[in-house]
Parts: structure tokens; sequence; C-alpha cells
């Protein structure tokens, strides 16, 4: 194929690309005029209303983190390339940039087109998208919560820097996806090892040359090196893994949309694996619910890991906090270990959802009226109370001086914490559609207020459990503010209960047995 040849086939090939995608813009469900104004209009409110405001009043104040100079700023520099890459390739093994919506990219496989003849152009797009939206985020907050540009010359080594770590976010976006595991374990630890070696390195180098130089070039020429990399790649990449990430996306998409959040997050919930013969005896029976329970966490063992790393952090964190370290800072470790027990008894109670699922069935075998229960909580309760005791049991040993005489104490808050972590996690477990009557508009001097409910029914275990934490902050007695994170816990248990509505089919089944 000679030279001319092989222009008018690559001139083709896009004159296809782009009559399929401006057919697909004209389609009749897509986004009208006033959808998009709409948009724009909420946007500009937001920058109006909030940014602006806030870009002045950073002017004028000094910022509340200060850096220093740029040597001094280059470790945390290192630390967001680092966490941003990180983040990147996780989101890429669930959403990557090659993502399509389903019948355009079935259209594309039906043809003769190569896949770079019509994802790489996507990703292209996809990419500037991403590193400028990450570019604008990140100087916002620096601009916002640091003193890097109070000056001239420390701000153009900022945005040099924030701008090669946004370039370099992008394109690790697009190798997650399209790379094996094993690539994207090598490139998370390079990454790694890099940050540091750089973070030291920016030690010894004169403030005079500018430390965050040398993170803005190292960064360019790793966005430059990987993206070469990541779109020679794109030729190989399995589509039918991409057709079914895309309508799985296409599925949670809709879901968010309709307000169901927790339904879009199960679809990204990993399949049990292995380990099915482990739940029978050799009878054939069915063992205890504890072994269950074990076995059932041990087929997930990605969510497992996590649950065991953060359920000891919460418990540490929780007694840390429940005994008054650190003075100030009490309320927010206390906080923050409740958070983490919570985050840690979702990932390691697969019971949870078959327990959800279990209750809005219809009893067909007429069950002993909580029999469900009794399968599906021995487990998740235990975990994260050992969990718990774990974390917290280190955190006595290592700073028993904290303590003293108020071991007791101590121990019935976190008792009570936990209690009421676990009630929080139940009430999401059960959450089903979204209630109809929270979209009734609330009127307010401050406006509409319907948008606020619905983001608390979204994240009403957490809410739950920030608002239990603040009020028994507010309780003086140790045993006044375990009984109320029991009231709150209880509270959110029957809630749970009634949004399946087996509390209603349990009293009727027992009724017609009197």
């Amino acid at each position: 194929m000679t030279a001319r040849e092989t222009v008018t086939v690559g001139a083709d090939a896009r004159d296809r690309v782009h009559a399929v995608r401006h057919r697909y813009a004209r389609r009749g469900d897509r986004a009208s005029a006033g959808g998009r104004a709409y948009t724009v209009y909420l946007v500009a409110l937001f920058g109006v209303f909030f940014l602006v405001p806030a870009l002045l009043a950073a002017a004028d104040s000094p910022g509340p983190v200060s850096v220093g100079t740029p040597t001094d700023a280059t470790p945390m520099a290192c630390a967001l390339a680092v966490t941003a890459c990180w983040g990147a390739q996780v989101a890429a093994r669930f959403w990557g940039p090659l993502v399509l919506q389903p019948f355009v990219l079935h259209v594309f496989m039906s043809t003769d087109l190569p896949p770079t003849g019509y994802l790489g152009t996507i990703a292209r797009r996809r990419l500037t998208y991403a590193g400028t939206a990450l570019l604008l985020a990140v100087c916002t907050a620096a601009y916002l919560t640091t003193d890097l540009f109070d000056h001239l010359d420390t701000a153009l080594q900022g945005v040099a820097a924030v701008a090669g770590v946004s370039a370099l976010s992008a394109v690790v976006w697009l190798w997650g996806q399209v790379r094996t595991v094993l690539d994207n374990l090598a490139l998370a630890c390079a990454t790694g090892v890099a940050g540091l070696l750089v973070g030291v390195t920016s030690r010894t180098a004169p403030d005079a040359v500018g430390a965050l130089w040398l993170v803005a070039v190292v960064t360019t020429a790793a966005a430059a090196g990987l993206g070469r990399a990541a779109f020679r790649a794109v030729r190989t990449v399995d589509l039918a893994r991409l057709a079914r990430e895309s309508a799985r996306a296409s599925q949670a998409q809709t879901y968010v949309l309709t307000g169901t959040l927790h339904h879009a997050l199960d679809l990204y919930r990993p399949e049990p694996r292995g380990l099915t013969s482990a739940l029978l005896r050799p009878d054939g029976r069915l063992r205890g619910h504890l072994h269950q329970g074990a076995v059932r966490a041990l087929r997930t063992p990605g969510r497992t890991a996590t649950a065991a790393v953060l359920l000891p952090a919460g418990g540490a964190a929780l007694t840390l906090g429940t005994a008054g370290a650190h003075g100030g800072l009490a309320p927010l470790l206390w906080t923050a270990g409740c958070v983490c027990l919570y985050l840690g008894s979702g990932w390691v109670g697969e019971t949870w959802r078959g327990l959800r699922d279990e209750l809005t069935l219809a009893p067909l075998l007429g069950e002993w009226w909580g029999g469900a229960l009794g399968r599906a909580l021995p487990w998740p309760v235990v975990a994260v109370t050992g969990g718990a005791l774990l974390g917290g049991g280190a955190a006595v040993a290592a700073r028993w001086s904290l303590y003293g005489g108020r071991l007791p104490e101590t121990a019935l808050l976190v008792a009570g914490s936990v209690v009421l972590v676990l009630g929080a996690r139940f009430l999401r477990e059960m959450k089903l559609h979204l209630p109809l009557s929270l979209l009734l508009p609330v009127v307010t001097p401050l406006g509409d207020l319907s948008g606020l409910l619905i983001l608390a029914w979204q994240f009403d275990g957490l809410v739950a459990v920030v608002i239990g934490v603040a009020a028994m902050n507010t309780v003086p007695s140790a045993p006044g503010a375990a009984a109320l994170a029991v009231a709150v816990a209880a509270y959110c248990a029957w809630a749970g209960l009634r949004r399946t509505g087996w509390a209603r089919r349990g009293l009727v089944s027992r009724l017609r047995r009197v």
C-alpha cells in the first residue's frame, strides 16, 4: 500500500467514525438545548455565588496551609502525583476512557474499522477533558488552601507541576484500562518509588533552581512515554470485555439518574468465586452461620483485604478519639474511626446484600419469623466487633498512659459506637428504590431543598453515623452516650426492616399461626 493509499484509508476511517457519531448525536432521546442551558445555569450560579467569593476571600487572607518555599512543597506535589496516579488506575478498572454507549460501540464493532480508528480519537478527547478538569480543580484547591500562589515565581512552578501531574494522571487512566493487571501493578510500584525518590532528591535542590520544576519535568516525561505505550495498546484491547464494561456503565448511569446510587454501586461489586464446597458439610447440610459468613467473605478476597485494613484502623482511631487523645482532634478521630468501621462493615459483610434480597422476596417455604436475620447477621456483627477490638486493643497497649482510670468509660463508648455503626450499615443495606415522596418540592425561604433530602437518602447510613457521633459527643456521661447510640441503632434497624416490609409480613404470619 502506497503512502497516498494509506492517507486515503485513514481519511475514510475518520469520515466513517465522524458520520456514526454525528448520526448518534442527532438521536431522538438526546439531551435538549434547554437541558444543556439549565446545566450551564447551575454552573454559573455555583461560580457566582460560591467560587468567586471564595477566590476573592482567599486573595485577601493568608492560606491555612503554609508550604513555605517550592522545596518544601515538592513532597506534597509528589504525594499528589502518586495518589492521583493510583486513583486513576483504580478508576480505569471500573470506568475507563474507552467506555462508550453500548449501541455506538456495537455499531463500531460491526464494521471493519480497527479499534484504534474509533477508540483513539475518543480516548484523546476524554484524556484532554480529564487532564484539564484535574488541572483546574487542583490549582483552585491549592489557591484556596495554600500560599503557593502568593509569589509569581512559585506560582509558575506550582502550575507547571500541577500540569505535569494532571497530564500523567490522564494518561495513567488510559493505561489502567488497556494494560494488564501485572502491568498496572508494576506501574503502581514504579510510581511510588519515583515519587519517593523525587521527594528525597528535591530536598537537596537549591530554592533558586526551583524544586517543583523537577516534578514538572519528571511527570511530563513520564506522561509522554506512558501515553505512547498506552495508545499503542489500544489496538489490542479486548472488545468483548469493553462491551461488558460499557453495558454495565450504561446501566449504572441509569441507576444514578433515577436516584438509586446503591444499585449502581452493586453493579461494580465483584462476583464471589471459589470455595463453594466449603459452605457444605460432608453430609450435604449447610455449615454454621459464622462459618458461612467467613467463607463468603473469603470468596471476595479483595474486599476482605480492604476490610481487614479498615476495621482495625477504625477501631484504633475510635479508641483514641473516645479516650480524648490529641485534645481538640478527639472528635475528629472518633468520627473517622466510626466512618472506617462503617466502610469496613460493608466490605466484609457479603451477607448484608443476601439478607436484603431474601427479605424482599415472598416467603415461599414459610420459614420461622426471624430465621433470615439469624443466618445473615452473626458474621457481620462478629467481624466488625472483632476488628474494632483488635484495633482498639492495639491502641490501648501502645498508649496505656492515655487511659488510666477511664478505661471502663472508653470501652462503653467504643461499644456504643460499634452498635451505632452496625445499625447504620443495616439501614443502608436494606435500601430499595427511591421513595417518590422525596421528589416532591420542599419550598423554603432558601429555595427548594428537596435535593438535600435526596442526597441524605443516598448516604443515609453515613449521615446516621456522623449525626450519631455528634450527638454522643454532646452527652456528658459515657453510659448516657452509649444508651443514645443504642437507641439510634435500634431506630436504624427498625427503619431498615420497614423498608423491606419484613416486619409487617412477619407479624401477619405470626397472627395467622395463632
